[in-house]
């Protein structure tokens, strides 16, 4: 940029010179550019294009060299009809120049250039300049890592006709700027936010309509537990929906049909219990797709160097869901009454489509706004493949390390919903917490899981991207995602005291989110053409083992303790982390 200002036909204040003295404009008289040459100043001098004055760009090209040059006014000569070139001496070392360029309305002008490719021989470029709108220019430079050494230019040694260096390019706003898979990534974080919070205000408006419509604990277990009849029903169907028409089609649908559920809830409610069971079921085949139509998605937009962290900040979408909903239920609830809480996060719905509509798409190669650039750098040299339109089963079954995504999903899922599920029991029983307290500590492991999701996400990228193999990562961050759980259930039994009671749980809880950096980003690793369909796969099992697992605890405390419920829970861990580093791998097996 420094030089730009040098060479211009503007008048400037020499930064250099201590007074800022302005040079007086130079009089009109019949000079020209030398041509082109082929040494590099010239290049650097030739290929540029003039802005306005009050454009601000910084020239980069000087800062991949260390110059030691001549800059030059060339003039014709008339009598002997060539080019002479008066040199101005400067001793350029290495540091980076900053240039802010003013102006302001003062007797004095510039001259505008001809470009060189309009020139047909030396005559015609020797020219009468046009007089241009009376600006003064000053610039003012900031030298931090060049040092410049030299004589301010006199008013005569300014050329008439020169050449701006720098690029003249407007860059764009911030939010043009940002990479378009994070935009796709955000979207279904917010998604996921949605989804939970939709999910738990029933658990805080059973409440309320349980004493105004007068049902039994029996019957409030029977509509807690239908919203799974649905979930389990479009486990696989919307894993293969989404591989087969498209991510953006399925978790649209989701969104919107879960939404319209939960809106709906109020009225079914009233009109009768069967009218609720169904609604509620309704609502679980919405966010039944949630995950596979996802995964899906994501799994064609995210590279392998981000895939950890984009699939850790979208699952603690749905850990900071919960938190959202268990914090703002009550407040809905205490003001505005039970239906309250539905129509307000059901109607959220609406504004998440509308943008899900105009910003994401299924794929890359879908999407007319991407840079080719980013594009490239998504693909990393491989080409998007055609939706999948029958799904090999047999194959998919054979492979050892889909089984150990299963059974690694069961175990997980056992010891996460006992947790999430039973935890107000336990502290209300065991650490004689009262349900307020009881109901505030509950959010602590949400948090918990959010933020360490977060931090397993950015470990498990850096090991990827220096050079640790995505088999071993995985089996890292499941290890931790199993073994620091069983630990610290393990000391859970041996502790005495509430607060160290809560501390175990939340280590647990925060050591199990590591698993969103492991058997969570399989899915895409051994599969991204079916990743939709082989989340639906495990997930059922996970849904499963929720199910089971809760009711299982239930018996076990009739017979035994919360002893022999945490002892359940470790050995399934032990049993998964086994499984998991004998037959899981990061390399693809599914073309």
């Amino acid at each position: 940029m420094a030089m730009g200002a040098v060479l211009s036909s503007r008048t400037f204040a020499s930064p250099l010179s201590s007074s800022g003295k302005q040079h007086p404009p130079q009089n009109n008289k019949c000079t020209c550019s030398s041509p082109p040459t082929r040494d590099k100043f010239s290049r650097l001098t030739t290929r540029t294009t003039i802005f306005q004055v009050s454009n601000y760009s910084r020239s980069t090209s000087m800062e991949r060299f260390q110059l030691s040059a001549r800059f030059h006014q060339p003039v014709v000569d008339s009598s002997t009809n060539y080019l002479t070139r008066w040199f101005y001496n400067a001793n350029l070392k290495r540091r980076r120049i900053e240039c802010f360029l003013t102006s302001d309305p003062i007797n004095t002008g510039w001259l505008k250039p001809r470009r060189w490719d309009n020139f047909t021989s030396l005559d015609t470029a020797c020219v009468q300049p046009d007089y241009k709108i009376p600006v003064r220019t000053r610039a003012d430079c900031k030298a931090e890592q060049y040092e410049i050494t030299g004589s301010p230019l006199s008013p005569s040694d300014v050329p008439a006709e020169a050449v701006l260096i720098g690029d003249t390019n407007e860059i764009s706003p911030w939010w043009q700027q940002f990479p378009k898979r994070w935009t796709v990534v955000l979207l279904c974080f917010f998604s996921f936010l949605l989804c939970n919070m939709d999910r738990v205000n029933m658990s805080i408006a059973i409440l309320p309509m349980s004493s105004e419509f007068g049902w039994s604990p029996a019957t409030v277990g029977l509509i807690q537990s239908s919203f799974f009849w649905g979930y389990l029903l479009t486990q696989i169907l919307g894993g293969i929906w989404a591989d087969r028409f498209g991510g953006k089609v399925v978790l649209g649908f989701g969104v919107v049909w879960w939404s319209i559920a939960t809106v709906l809830t109020p009225l079914a409610a009233k009109i009768g219990l069967p009218f609720l069971l169904v609604m509620r079921a309704f609502m679980g085949i919405g966010e039944g797709v949630a995950m596979p139509a996802m995964n899906n998605i994501l799994s064609k937009w995210v590279p392998v160097s981000e895939r950890s962290r984009s699939l850790a900040l979208v699952y603690s979408g749905m850990y900071l869901g919960s938190v959202t909903g268990l914090a703002f239920s009550p407040l809905l609830i205490s003001r505005f009454g039970w239906p309250s809480v539905f129509y307000a996060f059901g109607s959220l719905g609406s504004v998440w489509f509308a943008l899900w509509q105009r910003k994401a798409h299924s794929s890359p190669s879908e999407d007319p706004e991407l840079s080719k650039a980013e594009k490239r750098y998504i693909l990393g040299g491989s080409t998007l493949k055609e939706p999948v339109t029958s799904i090999p089963w047999k194959l998919i079954l054979s492979k050892p390390p889909v089984w150990a995504l299963i059974v690694s999903h069961f175990c997980h899922n056992w010891g996460t919903f006992i947790l999430l599920t039973w935890m107000p029991t336990y502290y209300n029983q065991v650490l004689k917490f009262n349900l307020t307290e009881s109901g505030l500590l509950c959010v602590l492991p949400w948090l918990t899981m959010a933020i360490f999701a977060n931090i397993g996400g950015w470990i498990a990228d850096t090991l990827v991207g220096r050079g640790v193999s995505i088999t071993n990562v995985r089996k890292i961050m499941q290890s931790i995602g199993f073994l620091g759980p069983a630990l610290f259930l393990t000391l859970l039994s041996k502790v005495r005291t509430p607060a160290m009671a809560v501390l175990c749980m939340a280590c647990s809880q925060g050591s199990d989110a590591f698993s969103q950096s492991g058997l969570y980003s399989n899915h895409q690793d051994i599969g991204p053409r079916y990743a939709g369909v082989l989340l639906g796969l495990s997930n059922t099992a996970g849904v499963l083992a929720g199910v089971f697992g809760t009711a299982a605890t239930g018996y076990i405390l009739q017979k035994g303790s919360w002893d022999s419920v945490f002892q359940v829970a470790v050995v399934l861990y032990i049993v998964g982390t086994v499984v998991w580093n004998v037959f899981s791998t990061g390399e693809k097996v599914l073309e």
